[in-house]
């Protein structure tokens, strides 16, 4: 059976994209990451994986690491509702990832497109942006524009939008 890193990396050479891997012992968050990412000249993301509060609607939320978000602020810039981190069973089911692994190269697992994604809007100034390969034993860089190749062979829908004010 294939490895969710090697599916990640057969997708992104299928694609015909360019990245830089990054290995490194797990680490389950941002904090833990932070040491191993000193050394990378990458935008670091936090991927953030939620429902709304009727569970028929998942969300990913992708900002710069170095961001705190409040749910309450979140919900009222992404206008849907009360929304709720998914459990670990409906990030299963609609990512196929585990806990401390999120990431956007999730949505290789989601071939009904049923996650929408929502991006800061601040991140479209990185040129270069990072990601876990759906296991958090290595770090994945890729350049800006290849992140939105990667976004739109997926088929889910995405949008920009402002996560903090100006």
């Amino acid at each position: 059976m294939m490895t969710s890193r090697k599916k990640v990396l057969n997708v992104l050479e299928d694609l015909n994209i360019k990245y830089e891997i990054f290995e490194h012992p797990p680490v389950p968050t941002v904090e833990d990451a932070l040491p191993y990412w000193k050394e990378i000249d990458a935008t670091h993301c936090k991927n953030l994986f939620f429902r709304n509060h009727k569970g028929n609607r998942h969300f990913l939320v992708i900002l710069n690491h170095e961001r705190q978000l409040k749910i309450r602020d979140l919900e009222q810039r992404l206008k849907q509702g009360k929304i709720s981190f998914a459990s670990p069973q409906r990030m299963e089911r609609y990512l196929g990832l585990s806990g401390g692994s999120v990431s956007v190269f999730g949505l290789i697992n989601d071939l009904e497109n049923h996650v929408h994604l929502f991006l800061d809007a601040e991140l479209q100034s990185s040129k270069k942006i990072s990601f876990h390969p759906n296991e958090n034993t290595a770090t994945v860089v890729l350049s800006f524009d290849s992140f939105l190749k990667f976004l739109d062979w997926s088929g889910n829908s995405y949008e920009f939008i402002a996560l903090y004010d100006p």
